[in-house]
This record gives C-alpha cells, structure tokens and sequence, in this order.
C-alpha cells in the first residue's frame, strides 16, 4: 500500500471516528441550549483553533481570487445549512437516527452526478452505493415510526444530507490554488455570523448557566468534530473522486449506533448488524481498486 492510500485510510479513521461519536454530544447539549446558540459556540471554538492550526503550520490565509463567491456558497451548503439542520433533526428524533438521515449524503451526490453533471458510475461503485444503500435502509426500517411521529426531523435530516451532497460538488469542482487548511478555515468564519445572528434573534438565553457536561459537549463539538473532523473531510474530498469522498462517510452512522451499543448499552439489532456488515462490504468496494486481469 502507497503512502497516498495510508493517508486515505488514517484520514478516513480519524474522520469517522470524531464525526460517529460526535452525534451523542449533540443530544447532551441540546438538552440544555438552544440550537443556534450551541452551534454559535461550536463554530467559535473552531475558528480559533483552525485559526491557531493555521498560524502554528505558518500557511496563508489568503483566498485566490475569483473564489470567493464558490466559497461562499460551500460554506453555506456545508457548514451553514448543515449545522442547523442536523440540530433540528436531533431536536425531533434521536440523534442515531438524524445521523442515518443526514448521511444519505452519498446517495444524493449519486443522484446530483448522474441528473446534473452527466457522471457515470462503475459497476463497482454502483454495488458500492447499492450495498450502501441497503446499510441505509437498514437502519431506517426499525425507525419508520419515529419518522412518521416526527415528520420535520425527517425533512431536517434528509435537507442536511442533501445540501451537504451539494457542498461536496462546489469543493471537488473549483480549483483552490495555495489553499490547505485555510479553505475549511474561511468556510467556518463564513458561517459563523448568520448563524450567531440568527441566535440573538431566535434563541431564548437558558434559565441558568448550562452544566458542565453542555459546556464540555459544546467545546469537544468545536475543538475536535467541527474543526479538525471538517478538515480531515475536505482532505478526502480534494484526494478521492467525488462518489468514492461521499461513500467514505458511509461508516460514520455506524459509529454512531455502534457508541451507543458500547457506551450506552443499547442492544445490537440484527438489522444493525447487517447494516455493520454492508458498510464494510461498500467501503471496500469504494476504496479498494480491482485486480488488473493477467
């Protein structure tokens, strides 16, 4: 194996690991903030760190220009929408289930490819989204009902997916000449003020400071999955082609439901485990190349 696909590989682990077991800080924090309020704390801690980051590998900050509208519209589909869909969902439906709903991700960018930019997909890949899908399905049938109970987290969910999927496109598709961690930098600080504002004029200040455990989540949320996570995913998606970047995110659920299994003793479903299972075949699928016939 090349140092490119090692690099892949930890980048890949490293990312599904912070952004799977991510989901449950969300539920600890929004117990006790509002939405926009928690995600105006999350996104301000990831500034100063990607800020810090930036400063210590002694990278430019500047933007090439012609990029900024492109920019602007990856900050918003990846950061802006997402952030606020997705805690919306939680607030609905649990955050196992957001989590399936959000990451659909791959099978809109199969979808976008295929409608918009006239993209063909390999036999391997579309085996890969099919056996990805079927993970998916997996771990929506035991939910229907929670989706039925609760319609906007359904329609909160499926938004992030999708406009992430729309995010992934502008990213692959524009050139960033001299940009490294500085482009997952600027799209946190674009973000950042229309979803402060929307806090002072949507959220109501909690009764009493928040506890310990909020305050933590909120930071942990910044400092690691917002930060380093968002970094580590716009690596992929400049290294890998579109649809393999989007099936890479397919095992972060799993990581999900399975932290819950393991920190919260939650049983092991049989549809889990093949949803486990088909992820594993899928990724191998996306990320191994096929043998060159003799």
């Amino acid at each position: 194996m090349d140092r490119a696909s090692l690099k892949v590989l930890a980048l890949l682990a490293g990312l599904t690991l912070v952004w799977g077991t991510n989901w449950s800080m969300f539920s600890v924090a929004l117990s006790e903030l509002p939405v926009l309020t928690f995600r105006t704390g999350s996104l301000t801690v990831a500034v100063i760190v990607l800020y810090a980051i930036v400063k210590l590998r002694g990278e430019s900050l500047a933007v090439p220009r012609g990029r900024w509208l492109p920019l602007i519209a990856a900050s918003t589909m990846n950061l802006t929408v997402w952030n606020i869909a997705t805690s919306l969902a939680v607030l609905y439906i649990p955050s196992g289930h957001a989590s399936v709903l959000a990451y659909t991700m791959p099978l809109w960018v199969a979808v976008i490819g295929f409608v918009v930019f006239r993209q063909r997909l390999s036999g391997r890949l579309l085996a890969a989204l099919a056996i990805g899908a079927a993970a998916v399905a997996a771990l929506m049938i035991p939910n229907f009902a929670s989706y039925a109970n609760a319609p906007q987290g359904l329609f909160w969910g499926l938004l992030a997916g999708f406009c992430w999927a729309i995010g992934t496109f502008v990213v692959k598709r524009t050139s960033w000449p001299g940009m490294g961690l500085s482009l997952t930098f600027w799209q946190v600080v674009i973000s950042l003020p229309p979803i402060a504002l929307g806090a002072l004029i949507f959220d109501d200040l909690p009764a009493h400071w928040p506890s310990t455990g909020a305050i933590v989540a909120t930071l942990y949320s910044g400092a690691i999955p917002m930060s380093l996570g968002t970094a580590a995913w716009f690596a992929l998606v400049k290294m890998l082609p579109t649809q393999i970047a989007a099936l890479s995110s397919i095992a972060i659920p799993i990581v999900a439901i399975t932290s819950g299994i393991v920190f919260l003793d939650e049983p092991l479903s049989t549809l889990q485990a093949i949803a486990i299972a088909s992820t594993a075949v899928s990724l191998w699928l996306a990320l191994t190349p096929p043998r060159r016939r003799l």
